[in-house]
């Protein structure tokens, strides 16, 4: 666990960096640091990993691979970050720190094997985002939104910790194999303790990721939020919560799947009609991406409905997708901001004569969020319904291609505004230097991606 000393320990240097005004230092040491921690997770691949603390923990390829999409995902972002908090405040230092120990967390919650540890790496990245969400404190948009994040997180916390509490009643135990091992040996007897345990579980983590009926904080939260702070809550936040989430029912509930996965099923569906339909009407660029995640939650829940050996594979390929096309998209708008002060669609206007280069990278990351071959999200999406068929799930997956056409009408609305469409101003749009590596090689690792999965399929 090398990784997670490292990003817990990067916070405790940025702070005193900052304490000593080197600010300079403050972005090159935080992404030096989190590429040693990258170094130090590759380096235990295939390394027949064991729990470790007591059985609390297990930093297994699994949890190998989703923290390095999450460590690669903040560098991108921080990386982003170059000027953008020095606009916020003079103390730059604390909102490195705070996200970073969000990271932190998110590494405990990928590799938890024990609820203890769970609950411990959820609660350590929440805090940390109920901050981030609320860092512009005269911005009453910021404000409203931490407040709404705080309240539903906590609200969301009491039903998980509940869950867990049922399950140790009805188990004696919170290590993973113990709850699946009662599970297997009481098939025909199990408690309604256990079953309402799974429910309330099952309620907890759609709250942390976003699914419908337990959305509604989202559309809010992201808008609100500084743009920066939503890019993260977006891609790293999601898919560490999809990380927990699969690893939870993979490990423990598999064998009682018959009970749960039809709940999962009717959740699925809603996610994916509320999300896609409700970012039809959208007018704001920001508050459709934050509606088209909830319609990536339905996605991704596919890989826990229709639970096999491969649905790792499968949230791992789509949550790349979904992040690098999430960075590029964000990345964006944080430019388009600040040149127009809105992020309404007409913002978008022209953009393809005003710089080429973004309108190209905004594309494809349309293109791949829509789902159209030769892109990331394709693949992403394949490999969700493939998994889906494999499990005669056949009527989810006609849902969710419906979903997916409809979809294309609100990701083709920014492409068409920067291509057809004419603005009053035509300034040009500059790009700094590192926004156009990231934006570019995302775009590079998107297209790459979607031509040769292989790439990431063979790695895995």
């Amino acid at each position: 666990m090398n990784t997670l000393i490292v990003i817990a320990l990067l916070p405790i240097v940025l702070l005193y960096l900052g304490l000593y005004k080197i600010k300079n230092a403050l972005l090159p040491v935080a992404i030096a640091g989190l590429a040693v921690a990258l170094g130090l997770a590759v380096l235990q691949w295939n390394s027949n990993a064991v729990p470790i603390y007591n059985g609390m923990m297990l930093f297994d390829n699994y949890a190998i691979v989703f923290s390095v999409v999450a460590i690669v995902s903040t560098i991108l972002i921080l990386m982003l970050s170059k000027g953008y908090f020095e606009q916020i405040s003079d103390n730059v230092a604390e909102y490195y720190a705070i996200l970073l120990f969000a990271l932190a967390g998110i590494v405990v919650m990928v590799s938890f094997y024990n609820l203890t540890m769970l609950f411990i790496g959820l609660e350590i990245m929440s805090v940390s985002l109920y901050i981030l969400a609320g860092i512009r404190k005269r911005d009453f948009a910021s404000n409203e939104a931490s407040l709404k994040y705080f309240l539903m997180g906590a609200f969301s916390t009491g039903f998980l910790l509940f869950g867990i509490a049922l399950i140790y009643g009805a188990t004696g135990s919170f290590n993973l194999e113990g709850i699946r091992n009662w599970a297997l040996m009481h098939p025909h007897n199990t408690a309604p303790l256990f079953y309402t345990g799974i429910i309330l579980m099952i309620v907890g983590m759609c709250f942390k990721v976003g699914a419908a009926p337990f959305h509604f904080w989202t559309p809010d939260v992201y808008e609100g939020s500084p743009t920066l702070i939503t890019a993260f809550m977006s891609t790293v936040v999601k898919t560490a919560g999809f990380a927990a989430f699969l690893r939870l029912f993979a490990a423990s509930f598999v064998s009682v799947a018959s009970f749960w996965s039809p709940t999962l099923l009717v959740i699925t569906i809603l996610t994916l009609f509320i999300g896609n339909f409700t970012a039809l009407y959208q007018q704001s660029f920001k508050r459709m991406l934050a509606f088209s995640s909830i319609s990536h939650a339905g996605y991704l829940l596919f890989a826990i409905v229709a639970l096999s050996s491969a649905s790792g594979n499968a949230v791992f390929m789509y949550a790349t997708a979904y992040s690098i096309a999430s960075i590029i998209a964000f990345g964006v708008l944080l430019l388009v901001q600040k040149q127009t002060g809105n992020d309404n669609f007409e913002s978008f206007n022209g953009l393809g004569k005003r710089n080429p280069f973004l309108a190209l990278v905004l594309t494809i990351a349309m293109l791949s969020l829509a789902g159209i071959p030769l892109t990331a999200g394709f693949i992403g999406k394949f490999f969700m319904f493939y998994g889906a068929m494999s499990r005669y799930q056949i009527w989810l997956v006609i849902i969710a291609v419906i979903n997916a056409i409809v979809s294309i009408y609100y990701y083709f609305r920014v492409i068409i505004a920067m291509y057809f469409r004419t603005q009053a101003d035509e300034t040009a749009l500059t790009v700094p230097g590192y926004y156009q590596f990231v934006l570019g090689f995302s775009a590079v690792i998107t297209l790459v991606i979607g031509i040769y999965p292989g790439v990431l399929t063979n790695l895995i």
